[in-house]
């Protein structure tokens, strides 16, 4: 009894496969937004594979690893929503080169909004104030006021270079090229990194 309901329990849940240009097509809404005609294969009573269509009127796209792999292994989710709760997985675009540079401007369209990660031109000040270190700078959004708590933790230097800067709301800022800041910025980012 116990093991027939296990099987139940799983029975409506969705097994997360990778998506593909043969198996995914991804297009603008008429909201504007990214839906999904996505094509799996499927075992009939027989044991006869044949295809199953499904349709998705809105998706929300995902990185795995934002900061290091921004344009791999993407993970395609149903959008959260108070009826259904967390958003499902669908599946997984490995590489988003494969798919046609209409579908690309869609998912970075998408990405760019929940990863909204503006690039630090210069830095005009830091100050440092009962522990918390306040950031003026400017930004290929606009000039911008932020707050850090712990520079050692919530800047970091990766491998190729970039700077990552966490601020205490939980945005984060960039700096592609400190190399290419002027003078006076690079010193306040150096001893950081």
């Amino acid at each position: 009894m116990a093991e027939e309901n296990l099987d139940n329990l799983f029975e409506n849940e969705r097994v997360s496969i990778p998506l593909t240009p043969k198996n995914a097509v991804f297009k603008r809404s008429e909201g504007g937004l990214i839906s999904l005609d996505l094509t799996v294969e499927e075992k009939n009573e027989t044991g006869e594979t044949i295809p199953k269509k499904e349709f998705f009127e809105r998706i929300v796209i995902f990185r795995c690893f934002p900061v290091t792999n921004p344009n791999e292994l993407l993970s395609v989710r149903e959008p959260d929503s108070k009826k259904m709760g967390r958003g499902k997985e669908i599946g997984m675009i490995r590489y988003m080169k494969d798919f046609s540079e209409e579908e690309q401007i869609l998912f970075l369209e998408e990405l760019d909004r929940r990863y909204f990660s503006p690039e630090i031109t210069k830095i005009n000040s830091v100050k440092d104030k009962f522990g918390c270190m306040y950031w003026e700078v400017e930004t290929n959004a606009g000039n911008m006021t932020f707050l850090i708590n712990n520079p050692f933790s919530n800047i970091r230097l990766l491998e190729d270079g970039r700077i990552f800067i966490n601020d205490i709301d939980g945005n984060s800022f960039q700096i592609k090229d400190p190399r290419k800041l002027d003078s006076n910025s690079f010193k306040k980012i150096e001893i950081y990194i």
